[in-house]
């Protein structure tokens, strides 16, 4: 068996792994690749391997950055079947008609105002195709082990991300090889924790996110508590970039219980994704994946005026009074945030406040580091709100989670590969991995080839 760093490796997003099995080739993701424009670039080479000679994909959950490049690779050839769990199917029947929608009217908006450098500028792929791309899906339940390929067998393992996220347990007679995927926090407000995997894999690919770092113990309640409370009484609006799936659902449920208990003003929360709606809808459904009952579930929506069409969005910027705004996306690199922000950061009254992890050279970043202007749709924007980064929010595990999710296993693997972060952060998490439990361990170079005995 043979394994291949596709992408993931270098930078946080672009998840692909390719697996070489007898003569069977099995991806396990097939992310987007988000961030500075030398990484988004990648989006657009030509893939490394014939899609056509894919035999699967193997999905551990349905963010853009795992699963986003699939249509694009039906597109150049792919046609087996994606496997996942339902939650996942679930959330990707949102986030890949969503993802190709944006692509398109960001190529439109490039066309209209002329700044691109590509004449017409083209969507990776469009929205029908995204929807299309659905039709490969097939669901499994987790802990379910089921053969892919005959000799190798596939289990996925809940391991508190988002909803449907899964590690990737991967057997054949000789070898086992672990997958995180994204891990999830040990204490999360809404999502279980992690769960232990009770196997021996010889082989372990790890994500690196917060490799470098712990979490500020920051209360998420207090501070939001004191961002609302202190806009208000400068009369302006709170606007949260958050991602769709996970962020936005917490965040709704922290304002939820900040209003019971009248520790803000009950001021309109207007939730302006369309997306994040449809995702509120289905965190309900699946409510059994976390720590809310059906009951509590329905609350995180009680009082959230939910814009849906395009007219509604664009009234909502003409607001005057203090208010709420939650709109996508999480790191200000496209959806309705953007519009938003181009009518709000602008005055002093207002706050941002990003609320997960923003990758480097996406606007949230820029925004969280002190940037003293943005540049969206071709025009740059002077900063004059106030911006707040709410990291303790995270979904993704620090390094000390990390560890403590991979100490768990029952005996150390022959060799440890740490991937999904950037440079400084994925050399930190493998001394970590070396230092603290003594494990072989190694960063992997984009298209390494390894193989598994």
């Amino acid at each position: 068996m043979k394994l291949q760093f596709l992408g993931g490796t270098g930078t946080v997003t672009g998840s692909k792994y390719l697996i070489t099995y007898q003569d069977k080739k099995i991806l396990v993701d097939c992310g987007l690749y988000q961030g500075v424009k030398n990484v988004r670039l990648r989006n657009w080479q030509q893939f490394p391997v014939n899609p056509a000679a894919i035999t699967a994909i193997i999905l551990t959950h349905a963010h853009l950055d795992h699963s986003g490049y699939i249509p694009a690779l039906i597109k150049h050839g792919f046609s087996g079947p994606i496997y996942c769990t339902k939650a996942t199917l679930a959330l990707c029947n949102i986030l890949l008609p969503d993802s190709g929608f944006l692509q398109e009217e960001d190529a439109r908006y490039a066309n209209k105002y002329k700044f691109s450098k590509h004449h017409p500028a083209l969507p990776l792929y469009t929205e029908a195709e995204a929807r299309d791309s659905l039709k490969l899906f097939v669901t499994k339940h987790y802990h379910e082990t089921f053969e892919l390929v005959t000799g190798l067998q596939i289990t996925f393992n809940p391991v508190g991300h988002i909803l449907g996220s899964s590690a990737l347990l991967i057997k054949t007679k000789n070898c086992k090889i672990l997958f995180s995927g994204d891990v999830g926090r040990n204490n999360d407000i809404i999502m279980q924790a992690p769960e232990p995997i009770k196997e021996r894999p010889d082989y372990v690919v790890v994500e690196s996110t917060y490799g470098d770092r712990r979490h500020e113990e920051t209360d998420p309640y207090q501070l939001l508590e004191v961002v609302i409370n202190q806009t208000v009484k400068h009369g302006g609006i709170i606007l949260i970039p958050a991602f769709a799936v996970g962020r936005t659902q917490t965040v709704l449920y922290i304002i939820h219980q900040l209003k019971a208990k009248k520790a803000i003003p009950d001021i309109p929360v207007y939730l302006n994704s369309p997306m994040a709606i449809s995702a509120t809808e289905v965190f309900c459904q699946h409510y059994k994946e976390h720590k809310l009952s059906k009951e509590e579930c329905h609350l995180i929506d009680k009082g959230t005026h939910f814009i849906r069409t395009a007219e509604e969005s664009i009234a909502l910027n003409n607001k005057k009074f203090p208010a709420i705004i939650i709109s996508a996306s999480g790191m200000a690199s496209g959806g309705r945030v953007l519009h938003h922000l181009k009518t709000l950061v602008s005055h002093q009254k207002n706050s941002v406040v990003f609320v997960g992890f923003q990758a480097p050279g996406t606007r949230g970043d820029a925004m969280t580091h002190g940037a003293t202007q943005i540049k969206i749709h071709g025009q740059y924007y002077p900063i004059k709100a106030s911006v707040y980064h709410l990291d303790s929010l995270s979904a993704h595990g620090d390094y000390y989670e990390i560890l403590h999710w991979l100490n768990q296993l029952t005996q150390p693997p022959k060799m440890t590969f740490v991937t999904h972060g950037e440079p400084v952060a994925a050399d930190a998490m493998r001394l970590h991995i070396q230092d603290d439990l003594g494990w072989p361990v190694r960063v992997p170079d984009y298209l390494e080839c390894v193989s598994l005995k």
